[in-house]
């Protein structure tokens, strides 16, 4: 199965813009799952939830889903992007999977980052895994990364690949990301931006780019630069991941002690 992530950087606001941007660059891909960055049509730093609710949108029938669902259905592909999704009066940070039939499932970040408390809801969609192709994906957002609970959640669901949209400007998540791989046994895509934001005074916002495709050994199978946009594209054996034998007698799932855990 071949895989992308789709590193962009996208302009603030500029939402059909950075929507046909992606779209142009996706139907350029030799890949059938593709992952895009966290908010990846409207930009991240929002000066007010009202602000906010302007750009977002409903999902699946907002207009950066829909186009999503049109270029998955031309390529018979699947594709995961994060984008702002509005429900009444409220805005969660949403991943969203899109395949050749259209909408196939909305994550909500659980874990919101620093200014986002301010003016996103908080996720409330259980973590969940979905057949994508040849493989069963779970979805998780940027800073979820911090949390082991989430993509060990995913693995206990049966994900082959954890799609993780991201908006990263903390240096740590490409090398933590290995580690879920490995502890795991599964593949993970990130999908970041790069690029400036400084729509609030005093608060600038680089973001790291080096987007990246492990392995569940915790090979590092593609990784981008910290400056540009660009594409990459590799071949992975998705049953890969469904082994989660360390050793003939290390099952990294039947050796759990839960009953020396305290959570």
């Amino acid at each position: 199965m071949r895989v992308a992530y789709l590193q962009t950087s996208p302009l603030f606001g500029e939402v059909v813009s950075n929507v046909e941007k992606a779209v142009r660059k996706i139907a350029g891909l030799d890949a059938e799952l593709i992952v895009l960055p966290e908010l990846f049509s409207t930009g991240y730093q929002f000066r007010s939830g009202r602000e906010l609710l302007d750009l977002a949108e409903d999902v699946p029938g907002g207009f950066a889903a829909s186009r999503l669902a049109e270029a998955a259905r031309s390529k018979r592909a699947y594709i995961v992007a994060g984008l702002a999704e509005r429900e009444g009066k409220r805005a969660y940070n949403s991943a969203v999977l899109v395949g050749p039939r259209g909408h196939i499932g909305t994550y909500r970040k659980a874990h919101l980052f620093w200014d986002e408390k301010k003016i996103f809801t908080k996720g409330d969609t259980p973590f969940a895994v979905y057949k994508a192709g040849k493989a069963r994906v779970g979805m998780m957002v940027c800073f979820d990364w911090l949390f082991p609970e989430a993509a060990r959640t995913l693995a206990l669901l049966g994900a082959d690949i954890i799609c993780h949209p991201s908006n990263l400007v903390l240096p740590y998540c490409p090398e933590a990301m290995v580690t879920r791989s490995i502890e795991n046994r599964v593949f993970t895509i990130t999908a970041n931006r790069v690029g400036v934001e400084e729509r609030v005074n005093g608060k600038s916002l680089r973001f790291i780019g080096s987007s990246q495709v492990t392995s569940p050994t915790g090979e590092v199978l593609a990784r981008a630069g910290g400056r540009k946009e660009g594409a990459g594209v590799v071949e992975i054996e998705p049953s890969e991941a469904r082994r989660k034998l360390i050793t003939p007698v290390n099952d990294i799932f039947g050796d759990r002690r839960k009953d020396l855990f305290r959570l």
